[in-house]
């Protein structure tokens, strides 16, 4: 057992980080950047990397440090993960502050940040001054999808560690291994996420995120005119709403609950206006969240709209590929005979340009609107 076990398909980038924990007293880069696609593991890269430099034989997975830092209760390593739209910029500040803090129990102190590309450049500025003028045994983190994602400065000074998606059969294997998954369940559920790991678990062991999957698909399936395109457009921003509401809703109640409790206001009739102002700025966080909730719910539905046609121009060229989606082999197939792979490369960039209008504050409702007529035949 060791703190690399969860990093699948990742020799390269393990073999970097295991000569850095190495050599780590007489030459540690102080800045790190993992990048990587969706699912590729770049914020378990960076926890396991945590683990073996404060670990004392470099990453077994069992002592006290190893537990600690994966459990993430580490006394000297702080991770941010943001929830909201954008991380804010009290939230670095108070990240700089920590980072100048000599470590109390472990060998390092280490912050680990796994939205660095969800900073904006005044927030990015704030961290670029710590990342130039490093505190003595402080070590930074940062995870982005790739290096365009964070500000020049900053990833100037990082040393770059890059992760790939890993293969289906590796991320089935993983799911066994891990998580008990029937291996015929993981080996579907590692296709169908095309080798994500977190939504490959997602899928094996929620029948429900499988049926909303589904629902997804059927679009490519059931549109034959613009009535239908409009309603199925609709039908796929209610599952992403309805799972948004699903997964935020309960915790919504408890912050709030929790909120008023410490401000001893549970039982209160009309609330003073600071207890007020402090719900209002609850609230107000709460609906960015569940705004990018459900954007990524949007988005990994559109990725798995986008594999139908993947398959689909697959078929029609007759490449030697396996396909994401084979239990739909005759469905495909159908869409395959009555269609040139033009058209079929045409509706990918429609899905692809549907993704860069949400990702742009589009309003989502009209451009899967948009995106549903364009897939018409």
């Amino acid at each position: 057992m060791s703190v690399w076990d969860d990093l699948v398909d990742q020799d390269e980038a393990i073999a970097v980080l295991k000569g850095a924990v190495e050599n780590a007293d007489t030459r540690l880069a102080h800045a790190w950047l993992f990048t990587g696609p969706p699912g590729s593991g770049r914020s378990v890269a960076a926890r396991a990397f945590a683990a073996a430099l404060q670990c004392d034989t470099g990453g077994c997975g069992t002592c006290h440090a190893c537990k600690t830092v994966l459990g993430g209760t580490h006394a000297d390593v702080r991770l941010v993960a943001t929830e909201l739209l954008s991380l804010g910029i009290d939230e670095v500040r108070d990240l700089v502050q920590i980072a100048h803090r000599r470590p109390s129990t472990g060998r390092w102190r280490i912050v680990i940040v796994e939205d660095a590309d969800r900073m904006v450049e005044r927030t990015g500025n704030v961290l670029l001054k710590s990342i130039e003028e490093p505190p003595e045994r402080t070590i930074w983190l940062l995870c982005a999808p790739g290096p365009d994602d964070v500000l020049v400065t900053i990833r100037s000074r990082c040393r770059p560690v890059r992760l790939r998606l890993p293969s289906p059969t590796q991320v089935a294997e993983l799911l066994v291994r891990r998580d008990g998954v029937d291996p015929a369940m993981a080996s579907f559920a590692a296709r169908a996420a095309q080798s994500h790991v977190g939504m490959a678990r997602r899928l094996a062991r929620d029948e429900g995120v499988r049926n909303r999957r589904q629902e997804v698909l059927n679009l490519a399936f059931e549109l034959r005119d613009v009535p239908t395109a409009v309603t199925r457009a609709a039908d796929l921003m209610e599952v992403a709403t309805e799972e948004a509401t699903a997964a935020t809703q309960e915790r919504d109640g408890a912050e709030r609950a929790a909120l008023l409790h410490s401000l001893g206001a549970e039982a209160a009739g009309a609330l003073p206006p600071a207890v007020r102002s402090q719900l209002k700025q609850l609230e107000k966080e709460q609906k960015s969240r569940a705004t990018r909730f459900r954007r990524d719910v949007i988005d990994r539905a559109l990725l798995d709209l986008l594999s139908v046609y993947r398959d689909v121009l697959i078929l029609q060229l007759g490449a030697e590929v396996e396909l994401v989606n084979g239990h739909l082999g005759e469905r495909l197939q159908r869409i395959a005979q009555r269609s040139r792979p033009e058209q079929t490369l045409a509706r990918m960039d429609a899905i692809g340009e549907a993704r860069e209008r949400i990702a742009a504050n589009v309003n989502p409702q009209l451009a899967m609107e948009a995106m549903a007529l364009q897939l018409l035949e």
